[in-house]
């Protein structure tokens, strides 16, 4: 599927580039990722060409995502080496064979901080000046997309100091990575939709301290995919021996319980509540330590967050679905 739309974007470029040259229209200029070859060859041939990437390796991965795409040259075909993979497939690569490689980005991000659940911070390197964004997101998914939303606003022209003063206040967008409180205790809802998304979120909670109490929502309707097999390249094996207790809810339960136990989470932390996202809620709650600074973590996928949000609406928990 990634490959599909890759060569739908490289034919939108090559069009653009052929109306360019025949004095169609100006053409436009590309913002792209420097660290993801598929979105980074769009720029090949090209001279209007911002890039930006992670720059900062100690955040990086010791070992690749086994949920990762994109790993072969387009040059060539040969299979790329990676000396760093940040989310998935994304990280510095070159090609041994025919010598393509990550292009240099102009816009990046070092001294990167990775605060838990909490929020991230990074150096935001322009060409022209360099600036410290405190982001209140977590995960360094959102460094990259607070990355890629600075290279754009830096190519239209935005100061860097109105940039960073408009990435420190964004908040999170409903379901992901918003926190709520129910009763006395904080919920946090981290949205996942498929195995990088799921890794991504798991190794943001592997960085909390303590055991940690979750609440994993798995629905197979047809925003969320009816085959779920995806959740057997989620890496959640990483995450397992932090488990202190797992609720498993939505319409296959049991499948999302049978991959917790795989993934080395012992059956008595296990629980499956198939009465509605409303009773897993009240599961994980009460399955959480008394101390109420202890939060529970919701781990939903699309539709299962709705239904999730739905009900802490109800409970006056939340403000609208879509607020």
């Amino acid at each position: 599927e990634l490959e599909a739309i890759a060569d739908r974007w490289h034919e939108i470029v090559a069009d653009d580039a052929a109306r360019t040259a025949a004095g169609d229209g100006p053409g436009f200029r590309l913002v792209l990722g420097a660290d993801d070859p598929a979105v980074a060859d769009l720029g090949l041939e090209r001279d209007d060409v911002l890039y930006f990437g992670v720059q900062d390796v100690s955040v990086a991965r010791e070992v690749a995502d086994h949920a990762s795409d994109a790993t072969t040259c387009r040059v060539c075909g040969a299979s790329y080496v990676y000396t760093a993979t940040f989310v998935g497939h994304l990280g510095h690569y070159a090609c041994p064979a025919c010598g393509h490689r990550r292009p240099d980005p102009q816009v990046t991000a070092e001294r990167v901080v990775l605060d838990a659940t909490r929020g991230s911070a990074f150096d935001l390197v322009l060409p022209d000046a360099t600036v410290p964004v405190r982001l209140h997101l977590p995960g360094l998914y959102n460094v990259y997309n607070a990355l890629g939303a600075a290279a754009l606003c830096h190519a239209l022209g935005v100061p860097a100091g109105v940039i960073a003063e408009g990435l420190g206040s964004t908040a999170a967008a409903f379901g992901r990575a918003e926190t709520v409180t129910v009763g006395d205790r904080e919920l946090q809802l981290l949205l996942v939709k498929n195995p990088a998304g799921a890794n991504e979120v798991a190794r943001t909670l592997a960085l909390a301290e303590g055991e940690l109490d979750l609440l994993a929502v798995l629905n197979d309707r047809i925003a969320d995919g009816r085959d779920v097999s995806w959740i057997w390249d989620a890496d959640l094996e990483a995450l397992a021996p932090r488990v202190r207790h797992v609720t498993c809810g939505g319409t296959r339960a049991e499948e999302m319980a049978v991959r917790w136990k795989y993934a080395g989470v012992a059956a008595a932390r296990i629980a499956v509540v198939k009465d509605g996202v409303g009773a897993a809620l009240d599961h994980a709650l009460a399955a959480a330590p008394e101390d109420p600074a202890v939060p529970v973590h919701a781990i939903p996928t699309y539709t299962a967050m709705l239904e999730l949000r739905e009900e802490l609406v109800r409970r006056g928990a939340a403000k609208g679905s879509f607020a």
